[in-house]
């Protein structure tokens, strides 16, 4: 009975967390909004059922809602409060490091594109009316990044999907050379199929080559199909641990509190279910992919493109994506239609 009680625990600490973070996204989107004219707020303001709430994605294209390059100093300033919010203080510092590689981006490519390098256009969205009550919800999105967060009764209902990209992975000229923005992510992705037992690998490793993207893609729902890969369950304890750090250095871009949430989920759910699978080259600098899919979860990781030296990364919740199964569970309680 312990370990039941440990966990209910944890999901009641969880949920009145998500509703203090859901207050503070709520001050933090109501000041972005009062710092814009008419027509930013025309263009940042969509209607809670407005079918851009759905349509995310990670590429260089055309978007809605208002972009930084459209702000004033002080409204951007407010914007990244709003996103600060939703992120932990190390999520933040990926999301701002991933905008500052558009110059880089810039300097390397140059001019003539259609979509340019900037670190400005990157597009705010607000969907519904923040307050303490009702359903609303916010995106922070651009090229490889995307930040998706909805808001139910006045806590924080859905943080995915979460996206993180980088190009160049590694920055290997420039004042800058050396840095990689998603290191973790791939480290320990490698450090982990390195650990496991030959007889281990071999059912980890699903293909010697890597798909050149991640398999969701930017699809509404996540599904990949059946779990493939070797089982958490059947790792020793310390590369089950291993495993698991993996898992949360996705979880944890968001705060804690939220991050709270979603672990709590997946101890539900079972570790010993989640499966690990990778695909194409074991070692640094080869073209590589793995996922890591529990009942609940999917995170993807693809280094394919430009060489093997640009990252896409997602952490996806099968059920929950845009916040889909709390609010299904809220409107089934007579909340709404």
């Amino acid at each position: 009975m312990k370990p039941l009680s440990l966990l209910a625990g944890l999901l009641l600490a969880a949920r009145l967390a998500a509703a203090d973070v859901a207050s503070e996204m709520s001050d933090a989107a109501q000041r972005f909004l009062a710092s814009l004219g008419d027509d930013q707020r025309a263009k940042a303001r969509f209607e809670w059922t407005d079918d851009e709430r759905l349509n995310w994605h990670f590429v260089p294209r055309d978007r809605k809602g208002i972009t930084l390059k459209e702000l004033g100093a002080a409204q951007q300033h407010l914007a990244h409060a709003l996103l600060a919010t939703g992120l932990s203080h190390r999520g933040y510092l990926k999301a701002s490091t991933i905008m500052s590689l558009e110059q880089i981006l810039q300097d390397m490519e140059g001019p003539g594109r259609r979509f340019p390098r900037d670190p400005l256009l990157y597009h705010v969205s607000i969907f519904g009316t923040p307050g303490p009550k009702g359903d609303w919800g916010w995106r922070f999105e651009g090229h490889h990044l995307s930040a998706n967060f909805t808001i139910s009764d006045g806590k924080v209902a859905g943080a995915t999907p979460s996206f993180m990209g980088t190009n160049p992975a590694e920055v290997r000229q420039g004042s800058r050379a050396g840095l990689r923005t998603l290191d973790a992510e791939e480290d320990l992705g490698r450090q982990l199929v390195h650990a496991l037992t030959d007889e281990q690998r071999a059912v980890a490793v699903i293909d010697a080559k890597a798909p050149e993207e991640i398999v969701t893609g930017d699809a509404r729902k996540a599904d990949v199909g059946e779990a493939k890969g070797i089982a958490f369950g059947k790792m020793s304890p310390p590369t089950r641990e291993l495993a698991m750090r993996l898992v949360r250095e996705y979880v944890n871009r968001t705060r804690p509190e939220v991050a709270g949430a979603d672990l709590a989920k997946i101890q539900k759910a079972g570790v010993e279910k989640i499966r690990f699978a990778w695909a194409g080259g074991l070692e640094k600098g080869q073209k590589h992919y793995y996922r890591v899919q529990g009942p609940t979860f999917l995170l993807e990781y693809d280094n394919t493109q430009n060489d093997g030296n640009h990252v896409h990364a997602v952490w996806r919740d099968f059920g929950n994506d845009f916040g889909l199964d709390v609010l299904r569970e809220h409107y089934r309680a007579g909340h709404g239609k």
